[in-house]
């Protein structure tokens, strides 16, 4: 793991995530940029101290000299925005598998760059949109697949919270500094930091691509760098219509990202607040609501549920599933053998994706909300 030393959220979830199923054991990192507490990291997590490096660049060279079976099969990146591909690059072109936490990239020409890299080095590269291991994400996408909500006309996805509505950021709390610093975070805050989930949650459950956005973004908290909030119509390819809203000011609210999507034949609701219940809305007949760990599920959704229903499951399971199909990737690459074909996790190109939504939006709200082409950002 690079990152994710003490007094970091995160990383503490990527590590209770990729040890649930018992695929994965973490033996090295490199914790901070601060090399002092990167060792009392090691130390908080019974590592071998000399698996516990100074820096990732010496963590990537002193792991390659380690014989084949010794040395780590891949890397968890867990910093902010703007370390991610620097790392994922010095051990990709060492030879190592990565896992890296979402957005992508500082900016969408650092992601083009890596995506680049990923395809010349083979290596298996997962990106942890925690929220598409969800099971009942996951039979939402099946019912879109099998036509069950006929033609797809309007997605209405949000993801409102409520943290950042006092300046938290300016009074040294890190998980909000780095967040709203455009030197860290990039370009945007809110759209970069929870926006681009509820992207990537629409084109993973509904297939469509966006054609082009109208966004607004706004700062309500005075002084602080970057927006704080974003509100977006979205024109999809093929003529299905959207609205996209991040907020991080939402007094009150939690973690509240939510979805609905609306067809021709019915319609489905997500919330990610209570994720184990899946809604779907008939015109003419009663709604239905499908529940998580039931036999009358799809195939997909039962395979990545790992307790019976009533059980609730939920962020740190999702994170797990994403983890669980990389290793089964990361696997079948260490034994010279194809990926299977089956293999469900997010990719350097749903990263690809996400940074130009982030840059589409960024140009659209500079513009004054104008209509701006997905392509145009490149």
């Amino acid at each position: 793991m690079v990152g994710g030393g003490r007094d970091a959220f995160i990383g503490g979830v990527h590590r209770m995530a990729m040890r649930l199923d018992g695929k994965i054991d973490l033996v090295a990192g490199s914790f901070s940029s601060n090399a002092e507490k990167s060792r009392l990291s090691g130390e908080d997590l019974l590592l071998d101290p000399s698996r516990v490096y100074p820096d990732y660049s010496t963590m990537a060279e002193r792991e390659l000299t380690l014989p084949v079976g010794e040395r780590i099969d891949f890397v968890s990146i867990v910093t902010p925005n703007r370390t991610h591909v620097p790392v994922a690059k010095a051990f990709l072109q060492n030879g190592f598998n990565v896992v890296c936490d979402k957005p992508l990239a500082f900016n969408l020409e650092e992601a083009l760059d890596l995506q680049q890299i990923v395809g010349k080095t083979g290596k298996v590269f997962a990106l942890t949109h925690n929220y598409t291991g969800y099971p009942m994400v996951k039979e939402a996408r099946e019912l879109v697949r099998r036509g069950d909500l006929g033609n797809l006309l309007k997605v209405v996805v949000e993801y409102p919270q409520g943290w950042l509505i006092n300046p938290i950021d300016a009074e040294g709390k890190k998980q909000a500094a780095w967040r709203t610093n455009p030197e860290q975070a990039g370009a945007s805050s809110c759209v970069g930091d929870i926006g681009t989930h509820a992207e990537n949650l629409t084109r993973y459950i509904t297939g469509l691509e966006i054609d082009e956005i109208c966004a607004e973004f706004t700062t309500f908290v005075k002084g602080r760098r970057l927006e704080d909030d974003a509100n977006m119509l979205v024109r999809f390819k093929g003529g299905a219509k959207g609205v996209l809203y991040a907020s991080q000011i939402s007094v009150g609210e939690e973690n509240s990202l939510s979805i609905r999507v609306y067809g021709t034949k019915a319609s489905l609701e997500w919330h990610q607040e209570d994720p184990n219940d899946l809604i779907v809305k008939y015109g003419e007949a009663p709604r239905r609501t499908y529940r998580r760990g039931n036999s009358y599920l799809s195939g997909v959704a039962q395979r990545f549920s790992r307790i019976p229903a009533g059980h609730p499951e939920g962020f740190i399971e999702g994170f797990a599933n994403i983890y669980l199909e990389a290793a089964r990737a990361i696997e079948a690459e260490a034994n010279g053998q194809p990926i299977p074909a089956d293999c469900d996790f997010p990719t350097v190109k749903d990263g690809v994706e996400g940074m130009l939504f982030i840059a589409t939006a960024v140009k659209s709200a500079k513009g004054g909300a104008v209509w701006t082409r997905m392509s145009n950002a490149r």
